[in-house]
């Protein structure tokens, strides 16, 4: 079956992740360290629940202003995630050329508070993308579970055999597949645009 959508992971491809600088400028922010940040935030299982859509986006604020004794507002939070994020121009650009030739979308493993703010925390993205920028927390699961892959799927008017999923985790990739969907690992921009091509998805 012809690929209709290319539905890619943000961070790990379309743009690079440092946990560490994240982690760094919120204790900046909060008069805290990046350990106490980094208990609060992944020890704790915080943001796992909040990229699962079991907090909404308030609630986890308010719980993780609460695990490092401070205040904390979107505006605090969303400065420290944008130190962690550097757009792939490269691999945004593969994206762009396979856009010529089928729809492409973006399902991310984060809560909304990513892509509510996405136009201040990856614009590159944003622009290319618009509002086919998918959280995890949407669909009330993260990747590699199935239901994360199938929701989106299903809001995009796909179907799994239709649709070629991009993916910096071998994890995520595997579950793309056991869902049904076509998936390729990214290592670099070289082999994601053969990939591109061997699906026939950019134009020569």
């Amino acid at each position: 079956m012809t690929i209709g959508v290319v539905l890619f992971d943000m961070e790990g491809v379309l743009s690079h992740y440092d946990r560490a600088a994240r982690a760094a400028r919120l204790a900046e922010l909060t008069g805290t360290t990046p350990e106490a940040v980094r208990e609060a935030i992944w020890d704790s299982g915080l943001e796992a629940r909040a990229d699962a859509g079991e907090l909404a986006p308030d609630v986890y604020l308010r719980a993780l202003g609460e695990l490092l004794g401070c205040a904390m507002d979107r505006d605090i939070w969303l400065a420290a995630r944008q130190a962690s994020i550097t757009p792939n121009d490269a691999a945004i650009a593969l994206a762009a050329r396979a856009a010529q030739r089928c729809r492409i979308a973006v399902l991310t493993n984060n809560s909304r508070l990513v892509t509510d703010h996405l136009d201040l925390l990856n614009p590159p993205v944003a622009r290319l993308f618009g509002e086919r920028v998918h959280a995890s927390a949407s669909f009330g699961a993260v990747k590699p579970a199935a239901r994360a892959y199938l929701g989106c799927i299903e809001q995009l008017g796909a179907t799994p055999p239709q649709t070629l999923f991009i993916d910096d985790s071998e994890t995520n990739v595997q579950g793309a597949r056991e869902a049904g969907l076509h998936a390729c690992c990214f290592v670099d921009v070289e082999t994601l645009e053969r990939d591109l091509r061997r699906f026939g998805v950019l134009d020569d």
